[in-house]
């Protein structure tokens, strides 16, 4: 059951937990929630994972510092999700280099992987040059990494 987390996820152990609810508007004409947005809901899932260790994207944004850009995506689908369905996409930080941060991502219904792909996102400066991260973010991806 998802309603046990909070709107904005919550970990176990080195896995982050986020609820997603399938909406009218997710679904294609047939019903099925439309292919591009599994690729939302781990977008989602993702920023509130980096908020929960404390990754603040809009501050380093705002001081100039960099942004996070999708730099390789890999997505298998499964089945379908459809209205009405409470999912929960699954976050794990698989590797950390430099500039980027590699996290394997699972949409799930009742502990059924609807969904899986590996997101890299690359830390940029704002004119889009790879930039290393933040010592305190890879501190904080290292710690999950020690969890799992």
């Amino acid at each position: 059951m998802v309603n046990d987390i909070s709107p904005g996820g919550r970990f176990e152990g080195a896995a982050h937990r986020f609820p997603v609810r399938v909406y009218f508007e997710d679904t294609d004409l047939s019903g099925v929630v439309y292919h591009a947005n599994y690729l939302r809901y781990m977008e989602r899932a993702r920023s509130d994972m980096l908020r929960a260790l404390g990754i603040e994207q809009r501050v380093a944004f705002e001081t100039g510092e960099g942004v996070y850009a999708v730099s390789a995506l890999s997505i298998k689908y499964r089945r379908p999700a459809r209205l009405d369905d409470d999912l929960v996409v699954v976050s794990h930080v698989t590797a950390v280099g430099a500039a980027t941060a590699t996290i394997h991502q699972s949409v799930m219904r009742t502990g059924e992987i609807l969904t899986e792909a590996e997101v890299t996102a690359a830390f940029l400066t704002l004119e889009g040059k790879p930039r290393r991260q933040p010592k305190e973010w890879v501190a904080a991806f290292g710690r999950l990494n020690q969890e799992n």
